[in-house]
């Protein structure tokens, strides 16, 4: 389907990689145009310039004055590493391809913190109300359960964010009782080491049911889309994975929340924790994330929401670029 015609000034060309899919837009400045966005599978694509070579000819070979992509991985240097995809691009490859003067890499955790000022009110799906801190300077948290898992803090700095770069998902899996340590034991028997991104991403759905079957010693492990459809028929094995599964997402972004002391709110993104949503309160996540002893008060402050915008990360690409080349000294300009 071809894209609606471009204004008369270059566009911005966006993609937001994840591990499964990439997400493809346009921006005018640091507006998103809806209308633009289409989705492509990952899979048979040997890199990402096919995709934006099949994007930009099916919409008519808009004019593209700049590029700023987000993916899934570490971004050091201008050039990111997907964690869950053998990918590697950098912001002079992007230039290069493109042919654009104005090119940026950046993580998408990063990129969904520059979008949270973006998001539209019903975008937001409260998990739990805290007291939120409307102050410019308040810390907010972003964190993604996708194919993998990260977070973020969200820093407003002048007009702007600046959002750190982190790993989150590879620091240990925390082991609070004798259930989380027996599956710790068990993802690292099979992994070689048990780190949080294990259980909380797309595979640590099916990895919990696979627990939860092998401990009870029956039932035949889910994929992931067939535990979320085992809970939502009430099936005992997978609704024990749902819960524990909630229950490790509660003590990690409770880990964050502290780490982070989020005031300005805590941001659940990406596509499995809009899937486990509706059975966060069912599964005790409130009780888990409020369990920190004499610190329990201070985490009842933070306010929780996931965020049902699946292309939040592409707006935050486009605000992110647009910053960043009016903040450009001027001589750099010309």
């Amino acid at each position: 389907m071809p894209l609606a015609a471009p204004s008369d000034a270059a566009l911005t060309l966006l993609a937001d990689i994840g591990g499964t899919n990439t997400r493809v837009a346009l921006a005018d400045g640091a507006v998103l145009r809806p209308d633009t966005i289409r989705r492509y599978a990952n899979a048979g694509h040997a890199a990402l310039w096919p995709i934006l070579a099949e994007y930009l000819t099916a919409g008519g070979s808009p004019r593209i004055g700049r590029a700023c992509i987000c993916a899934a991985g570490p971004v050091s240097a201008g050039k990111v590493t997907l964690t869950n995809l053998a990918w590697e691009i950098s912001e002079a490859e992007l230039a290069a391809r493109t042919g654009v003067r104005d090119a940026a890499v950046l993580n998408d955790l990063a990129a969904q913190g520059h979008a949270l000022d973006a998001l539209a009110p019903g975008a937001l799906r409260p998990v739990l109300p805290g007291q939120p801190v409307s102050a410019p300077d308040a810390t907010r948290l972003v964190i993604g359960i996708g194919t993998g898992f990260n977070a973020a803090p969200v820093h407003r700095i002048g007009r702007g964010c600046f959002v750190p770069a982190s790993e989150a998902g590879h620091v240990t899996l925390p082991v609070t009782d004798a259930e989380t340590l027996r599956l710790h034991d068990f993802i690292a028997r099979r992994s070689g080491f048990a780190d949080v991104e294990e259980v909380l991403s797309g595979r640590g759905v099916a990895l919990c049911h696979a627990f939860v079957c092998a401990e009870a010693g029956r039932g035949t492990p889910l994929d992931p889309a067939g535990v979320l459809a085992g809970i939502g028929a009430g099936d005992p094995l997978a609704e024990a994975a749902g819960r524990l599964f909630v229950r490790v997402l509660a003590t990690v972004t409770g880990d964050l929340a502290l780490t982070h002391l989020p005031h300005g709110g805590i941001h659940l993104i990406g596509g499995v924790a809009r899937a486990i949503a509706p059975w966060l309160g069912r599964f005790g996540f409130a009780t888990a994330f409020h369990a920190r002893g004499r610190f329990a008060a201070l985490v009842r402050d933070f306010p929780i929401c996931v965020v049902e915008d699946d292309y939040a990360a592409l707006a935050g690409c486009a605000i992110y670029l647009d910053r960043l080349c009016k903040d450009r000294p001027a001589s750099s300009q010309n």
